[in-house]
């Protein structure tokens, strides 16, 4: 049965792999599952077409057969339910796998997004200067636990999972701000995941896009 995602069309990121869309190319190519993508305009995104997949008008999609879903943390989990690779066979490994995904979602990425939001929609505020550095400590506050967890260890817990695709793709958000570098044990914990060898197949495949999309 064909798996059929969909993407941004010419990405606000510019091709630096922060797009959701990368979350659920780099689980299907984990577990060596072939799709296709529906690149969509952010016109599109908003038609009644792709409302009744996304009632948000966002993206990704995932659909495969009658099935059809939204959300990464959902998609990716899916993924790792259906496909051998990205969920521990014990089941409290699993069940610790699923809670990490949660926190990556939850605990660690909401602050993160403030961050950007605060940056791109909030510079011109006259409580700009005030307000940064109030969102910038609060990524501290969920990065230092985080860090002071991971300690020396490569992965979250045990061999790389879904927890680890999903809290990489998070952390990777930070790295235009510089936050991350105050917590070398995360930025090589980022690197390991950048390093493996299906999260470089995903980014390539989503770079190619915006680079056909931008004319380069």
């Amino acid at each position: 049965m064909t798996i059929t995602m969909t993407a941004f069309e010419n990405s606000p990121d510019r091709g630096q792999g922060l797009a959701r869309d990368m979350r659920v190319r780099w689980a299907l190519e984990e577990v060596g599952q072939p799709y296709e993508v529906r690149l969509l305009s952010f016109k599109a995104m908003k038609e009644p077409a792709h409302l009744t997949l996304q009632p948000f008008g966002q993206i990704p999609t995932y659909e495969e057969g009658d099935l059809v879903l939204f959300e990464t943390g959902a998609i990716v989990l899916h993924i790792a339910e259906q496909y051998s690779g990205l969920l521990p066979q014990d089941t409290d490994a699993r069940a610790r796998t699923i809670t990490w995904m949660f926190c990556a979602l939850n605990t660690i990425e909401t602050p993160i997004i403030d961050l950007q939001n605060t940056k791109i929609l909030e510079r011109q505020k006259p409580w700009y200067e005030e307000r940064l550095p109030l969102v910038e400590q609060r990524i501290h506050h969920v990065l230092r636990p985080l860090s002071i967890r991971l300690g020396y260890a490569e992965w979250l817990d045990g061999p790389f999972t879904a927890a680890d695709l999903m809290m990489v793709s998070v952390l990777i958000r930070l790295k235009p701000s510089g936050l991350l570098g105050d917590y070398p044990n995360l930025s090589d914990y980022v690197a390991r995941g950048e390093a493996r060898p299906a999260y470089k197949r995903a980014f390539a495949a989503q770079l190619a896009v915006f680079r056909a999309a931008s004319g380069g």
